[in-house]
């Protein structure tokens, strides 16, 4: 964490002199934007208001869902395919595009069985930098629209999208792939190898171009990867180094936006009551997922079993209870969704941690889409604290009116109440289904776990963190279609809500701080913002967690 935290100083310096315009170290890329600019026939120089801007960005996903969507249905007709991996059905294919499209890197399918290397790098890695650009771009946008400064322009959106992949996850991507090969992840086009184990057994193990996808996997908080077992794949994490290495290029962005926030806006205190609430945030959701795994199952300890490394089941060896718990809380906190672990195998009490973590999405949350969920949160937070001491409700200069908190308790609502209908009606179906609930082959565990693991899936895609609790028989025709709805609402949601926000708040006079000015940089309002984003998630989520993680933890 203190790396991270550490290298995302000058990665934010650098954020802020790309997005201002200033001269840096990395103009060396300019060439290459302007080519881009070029064959795109894109004036960079065109400044954009909300709408337009918001627009640009809309649209442009509807290009590449059709690309991603079109290359999955025939996949097994294309080249490279050395596995001879066939089509995607036409609603798994639509659920992983929209999946990957949206940063979700929800995998219904497992890696390196359901997808070919032509899908892996031009489908779900493509998928996996562009959605981090445009997370980049819609917090960069917000960050702009709360300047000081008198402009209506936002910046403009294709030059930020190009500049946020040369200049930011592209280099990164490519140290970091330096890093992961030396370390033995492997890099090739070559099918399967064929091996005979010690006992005797021959059998495959898949291969791929698997170091070119795990980097941007991390950094743009997308978490989609290249096996089915994810990080805890010797191939993804081949030892303890690359294991610490993912923890800290998963954090690095999502920090460094904060810090980002405090340089551009010029509001550093600001910054560091962001990050103060952000991290207690984290460490709150951390707690109780690592003490749950590291103490282990108390089942089994009365029996008198020993667990010197925590709850073992459904973990990867090498990493233990406690290494497995940390790494669960960074991903459940900065929405990845990378696992080293099953979490149909965690403790109860991890899952209220995780669920949690996912359900408030902006302690520190994913690349860009963590501070628009935390913007969502200050206009609610701003508008309760001033009507408490009787001020006009104001953010940074400006004040702020009813449409605002309208559309931010309307953003803030869907994303509680969607996952929450979508799990009642998996539940009815789950029961009603005619010829009994076993025909669907859904739970491996039935009960308040297995309510848990179906209400998991929706908040996970609600989320965009893509996570499973694996004990969840999803790649059928009514899971592939219905976690569409949470991952399209939110992504789009909040990012579309916080641009209305935004036009509207541009529109008021700045007005210089005063006496009377609620200070929403102080330390009493952090706790304040700490205490509302508290409330709101644990009144919206109480009864699912009685029902479900807290009902099994007490049985």
């Amino acid at each position: 964490m203190l790396t991270a935290v550490l290298l995302a100083w000058p990665v934010a310096i650098s954020m802020k002199k790309t997005y201002s315009g200033d001269k840096s170290f990395m103009d060396f890329m300019q060439p290459i934007e302007q080519f881009i600019f070029k064959i795109c026939r894109i004036d960079p120089g065109i400044e954009m208001d909300w709408k337009q801007y918001l627009l640009s960005l809309m649209l442009i996903q509807v290009c590449w869902f059709v690309l991603g969507f079109v290359i999955l249905l025939i996949q097994g007709h294309l080249f490279l395919n050395p596995a001879h991996v066939s089509d995607m059905e036409w609603t798994l294919a639509l659920n992983s595009a929209i999946s990957f499209l949206t940063s979700t890197n929800l995998q219904h399918y497992s890696g390196e069985t359901g997808a070919t290397y032509l899908s892996q790098l031009c489908v779900f890695m493509f998928l996996q930098f562009v959605s981090a650009a445009t997370s980049l771009c819609a917090g960069v946008a917000i960050v702009r629209g709360l300047s000081s400064k008198s402009i209506t322009s936002l910046g403009n959106f294709y030059r930020d999208f190009v500049l946020s992949c040369t200049r930011i996850l592209l280099p990164l991507s490519l140290l970091v792939a330096v890093i992961f090969m030396l370390n033995g992840m492997p890099i090739t086009f070559h099918g399967p190898d064929q091996i005979v184990t010690l006992q005797g057994d021959t059998t495959q193990v898949s291969l791929g171009p698997v170091a070119t996808m795990i980097p941007i996997k991390e950094l743009g908080s997308n978490g989609g990867g290249f096996f089915g077992a994810n990080c805890a794949h010797p191939f993804e994490n081949p030892n303890f180094l690359t294991f610490i290495v993912h923890i800290i290029i998963v954090m690095l962005l999502p920090v460094a936006f904060v810090f980002f926030i405090g340089l551009y806006l010029d509001q550093k205190k600001f910054s560091r009551m962001l990050f103060t609430v952000m991290l207690a945030g984290f460490l709150l959701t951390l707690i109780p997922i690592i003490y749950s795994e590291s103490a282990g199952n108390n089942h089994l300890g009365a029996m008198g079993i020993s667990q010197p490394m925590g709850n073992m089941e459904g973990k990867e060896v090498r990493f233990g209870g406690f290494y497995s718990g940390f790494y669960s809380a960074v991903n459940m906190v900065i929405p990845a969704g990378t696992i080293t672990g099953m979490h149909d195998s965690y403790m109860p009490l991890g899952a209220v941690g995780m669920l949690i973590g996912m359900q408030v999405d902006a302690f520190f949350g994913g690349l860009g889409t963590g501070w628009i969920n935390m913007f969502i949160y200050l206009i609610i937070a701003v508008f309760i604290a001033t009507l408490m001491i009787g001020r006009t409700p104001e953010l940074l200069g400006r004040k702020i009116s009813i449409k605002e908190v309208q559309v931010a308790v309307v953003v803030s609502i869907l994303s509680f109440l969607v996952p929450i209908i979508l799990t009642a009606v998996a539940c009815f179906t789950f029961l009603h289904y005619p010829g009994g609930n076993d025909t669907l082959g859904w739970l491996s565990n039935k009960g308040p776990h297995g309510f848990t693991t179906m209400f998991y899936e929706y908040v996970s895609c609600m989320a965009g963190n893509g996570s499973e609790f694996s004990g969840l028989g999803n790649n059928t025709a009514y899971w592939n279609l219905t976690t569409c709805i949470p991952m399209l609402l939110g992504r789009f949601a909040p990012i579309i809500g916080a641009f209305i926000i935004i036009g509207s708040y541009r529109t008021k006079q700045y007005v210089e701080p005063s006496f009377g000015t609620l200070k929403s940089d102080s330390t009493t309002f952090g706790l304040f913002l700490f205490a509302i984003i508290l409330i709101l998630t644990v009144l919206s989520m109480f009864i699912m967690l009685m029902l479900g993680p807290i009902s099994e933890y007490f049985m």
